[in-house]
């Protein structure tokens, strides 16, 4: 601007119109500068509002992530809380599903234990009507002994004292207990032979227990004789040591006399058994 000044100068002492037409050249150059100066001062001023919109828009934007990363934050929180529900959730039904199972497992055991039970009931109310009439003679009882099913013969009515020979009402009470076991199917019996507590000591019976032994064997061989399989009854000895009353009375005594006919659980009736039969493969 100095310059343009002096040149203004300079033209005002020059001589004629020569120094006119220069003055309007350099007046119109002043004006050109003058307007471009202002041109640059509004695009300064434009600029340097532009720039403070860009920084308000930069600092609302990094407001913006900063929500953003604190909402991220807190929806992986949340994310990293909801895998460790699905997880507990996972495995609670996981534990339901084995209690499920073996709660059904346990229902379908205590079903067919029922039904095992029910069926030994069944057995044991056909065994009794089967001995119904000897019953009520009075030759014999029916009981669950043990939880076995058991054809109770009083001693005193088979044998003589002290004998193992089966007197003539003791054969035919065992002629018809034959009979009857005969028919029942698929099982097997064991003759037991019991003494009360007196002590027998002679050349034939040394003790109770030769006593008993020979008693069982003698109701074994005559339920052979009488049509059973030999290979469906055994014989057993229990002497004194069974009793089932006391043996300080005639009548203790007189109920531990006796021969006991077992009906021979079948094992593949009792619970287990296949698991049983599985160890031996």
């Amino acid at each position: 601007m100095r310059t343009l000044a002096l040149a203004l100068a300079l033209v005002v002492v020059a001589p004629g119109c020569k120094w006119k037409k220069e003055a309007e050249r350099l007046s119109e150059e002043l004006a050109a500068s003058q307007q471009q100066l202002q041109d640059s001062r509004d695009t300064v001023t434009s600029r340097e509002t532009t720039i403070g919109e860009l920084e308000a828009e930069v600092a609302e934007l990094e407001a913006r992530i900063g929500d953003l990363q604190g909402s991220l934050s807190a929806m992986e929180a949340d994310l990293d809380a909801q895998r460790e529900r699905n997880a507990q959730i996972l495995a609670d039904r996981g534990a339901l599903r084995n209690e499920v199972r073996d709660m059904k497992q346990a229902l379908a055991e205590l079903q067919a234990r029922k039904e095992q039970a029910e069926a030994r009931v069944r057995q044991f109310k056909d065994l009794v009507a089967r001995f119904q009439s000897l019953i009520d003679a009075g030759k014999l009882d029916v009981r669950i002994v043990d939880g076995r099913m058991v054809v109770v013969l009083g001693t005193d009515v088979l044998f003589a004292s002290g004998s193992a020979d089966l007197s003539e009402g003791g054969a035919g009470a065992i002629a018809e207990v034959a009979a009857i076991l005969a028919s029942i199917p698929d099982r097997r019996f064991q003759v037991e032979g019991h003494t009360d507590d007196v002590p027998i000591h002679t050349q034939r019976y040394p003790s109770n227990w030769f006593l008993a032994a020979a008693r069982a064997i003698g109701v074994v061989n005559s339920l052979v004789a009488n049509g059973m399989a030999a290979e469906d009854v055994s014989a057993a000895a229990f002497a004194d040591t069974r009793p089932v009353a006391a043996n300080d009375t005639d009548e203790g005594r007189a109920a531990n006399r006796r021969i006991e006919i077992v009906v021979v659980p079948d094992l593949s009736d009792l619970p287990g058994y296949e698991e049983l039969s599985s160890l031996e493969e």
